[in-house]
């Protein structure tokens, strides 16, 4: 499978890429080529290859979830460069 021209300019206009007319030709090629590795890869027999979803069979670490720092409404609030009743107060950015 080849790629035309006319495609390199379509997914550049998709992607919001800006290319000239001299770096279509290579980047023809370069696409072209690589559907053709992944015809290749097609064609390989992977009806007994198991799916994975990492290189190395490893367990997720995991910890407990804790509830940690409660009730430090105070502490960030004291931070905050202005609050009222107890929340931030922010400039007005909707009119």
């Amino acid at each position: 499978m080849s790629i035309q021209a006319e495609t390199v300019k379509q997914v550049a206009v998709l992607a919001r890429l800006q290319l000239d007319d001299q770096a279509v030709p290579p980047l023809v090629e370069q696409l072209s080529n690589i559907l053709k590795l992944v015809e290749q890869l097609n064609e390989l027999d992977t009806r007994d290859v198991v799916p994975m979803s990492h290189a190395l069979d490893m367990p997720i670490p995991e910890r407990p979830d804790e509830v940690v720092n409660t009730n430090c409404k105070d502490a960030l609030l004291a931070n905050a460069p202005d609050s009222v009743q107890g929340y931030f107060q922010v400039p007005k950015i909707i009119e």
